[in-house]
């Protein structure tokens, strides 16, 4: 099993959700992030004075899937999420030791 965490712009949630259901995969966890990389954030002008924003919102998707499924999920991720622009985002794929689902106590890839 595999944790697939996927950093993408705020506007493209819906998309990738969408993108993920196509494939049969419907537990996606998210969570509002402020970030930046190579994008190194922006200037603002707030009330007559300008200020740099630093941090950019972004949106953290954490997605369990099954061996077998990761490189569909990591194809739907970047074909919904990509704008062409800088600042598109991130996926890693990390290495998930064991899930268990607390109602029913299933392990392994029953749980997910």
């Amino acid at each position: 099993m595999k944790l697939v965490t996927a950093i993408i712009k705020p506007f493209k949630l819906d998309d990738v959700r969408e993108a993920l259901s196509e494939i049969g995969i419907t537990g996606v966890t998210v969570t509002e992030v402020k970030g930046f990389g190579r994008q190194k954030g922006h200037t603002e002008l707030y009330r007559g004075a300008e200020y740099v924003v630093d941090f950019l919102p972004k949106v953290k998707m954490e997605i369990a899937v099954a061996d077998d499924s990761v490189e569909q999920a990591i194809g739907a991720i970047v074909n919904s999420a990509n704008t062409g622009k800088i600042g598109d985002g991130k996926i890693f794929v990390t290495d998930l030791q064991q899930v268990i689902r607390i109602r029913t106590g299933e392990t392994g890839e029953d749980a997910i």
